[in-house]
């Protein structure tokens, strides 16, 4: 019975909660990879400073921080660009640069953005799970959040008809 109790508040905090799976970062993470960053531009070749900056892109759209998250999805808003604009970039990187903008945007809470860029994925890389998980999870949320916003309607309905009925009987 009690087994039973746990699992049914564990599944209802997870409807309210999302039950994230994407990994989260540190800000001392950051830290070391904006240090990267600021060190490769001094004279590193200029692919190893696309890597270091690909990392920093990383950090930034799995860190806790909205502001971190917003820095994360602006730098990689402008590499999707600087990519589309570049006929030499490999279909990989745009793959890789797009999952993480989805990334970026799941965690500010624009699911269907997140959605439709991971459908841009998933027309590069139609098996990739990575980008498989994060469809479903930003799926589940746009229904989840669908299911609260028709009971919060509901109960408002509720609740005036209530209020005049109320009001009607008290006349009677």
């Amino acid at each position: 019975m009690a087994e039973n109790v746990g699992k049914f508040f564990e599944s209802v905090g997870n409807f309210f909660s999302g039950g994230d799976q994407i990994p989260w970062c540190d800000r001392d993470v950051i830290a070391g990879c904006e240090r990267e960053v600021s060190d490769a531009q001094k004279g590193s070749s200029d692919e190893f400073f696309k890597e270091c900056i690909m990392r920093l892109s990383w950090a930034l759209v799995h860190s806790r921080q909205p502001e971190d998250v917003q820095r994360g999805i602006a730098m990689l808003e402008a590499s999707v660009a600087d990519a589309n604009a570049n006929a030499n970039a490999s279909p990989q990187q745009l793959r890789e640069k797009l999952y993480l903008l989805a990334v970026g945007y799941h965690r500010s809470g624009d699911h269907s953005r997140s959605r439709e860029l991971v459908e841009q994925c998933l027309m590069i890389a139609p098996d990739w799970r990575q980008a498989l998980t994060l469809k479903k999870m930003n799926e589940d949320k746009i229904k989840r959040d669908g299911a609260i916003g028709i009971g919060i309607a509901a109960t408002a309905v509720g609740l005036i008809a209530g209020g005049i009925a109320a009001a009607v009987a008290r006349k009677k």
